[in-house]
């Protein structure tokens, strides 16, 4: 097998790391090599988080270079605008569709832009979920992650028993259920 390139991008404190353990689990569970990459910025200060998870026959490293990632997960708009060159011209961006104002916007200096999803649909296939909205519906915000890896899981080659089982082996066991309703909820989404 051609080897798989996936990036994950959010705000400090939004789960990117959780994802791509779930992430290298399923390839790890698929009988893959996997090599996985965290890159943590100012994560505890709500910075960006970039993590990469590559699996196939044989990987090398663990970075993906710009216009190779097959899938990017993007846990909010802005940081799939400053990512989006990393895709590949018949790569997928699966967006949650959420706006936080980085400490730039919120002081001041900086504008948030407008459109942010539109303008990538220009040139890219994406497909967004408002996941924060879908996690509250839920009774847990905190499981938003999973609802947008639920959605990234129909453009992977895992089947949905496969995605419960390592779910159910890497989050906190309290929180198996809850996580498992999330990425349904995503899973199921078109």
């Amino acid at each position: 097998m051609e080897t798989k390139n996936i990036m994950i991008v959010g705000v400090g404190g939004q789960g990117t790391l959780l994802t791509s353990r779930i992430l290298g689990g399923i390839a790890i569970h698929g009988g893959y090599d996997v090599k996985l990459s965290e890159v943590h910025g100012m994560a505890q200060r709500g910075g960006s988080v970039v993590t990469f998870v590559r699996y196939g026959d044989k990987v090398a490293e663990p970075i993906v270079e710009v216009g190779q990632a097959d899938v990017l997960i993007a846990f909010e708009r802005l940081e799939a605008m400053r990512y989006i060159h990393y895709l590949k011209k018949d790569g997928v961006l699966i967006a949650n569709d959420w706006r936080i104002d980085p400490i730039t916007v919120v002081t001041g200096v900086a504008e948030y832009p407008e459109n942010i999803l539109e303008e990538i649909e220009k040139d890219h296939k994406v497909y967004r979920i408002n996941a924060m909205e879908e996690a509250l519906k839920l009774g847990n915000s905190k499981v938003f992650n999973i609802i947008v890896l639920g959605m990234a899981a129909r453009h992977m080659d895992f089947s949905k028993e496969d995605w419960m089982q390592v779910i159910e082996k890497t989050v906190p066991p309290k929180t198996v259920e809850i996580n498992k309703k999330a990425f349904e909820v995503g899973y199921g989404n078109k």
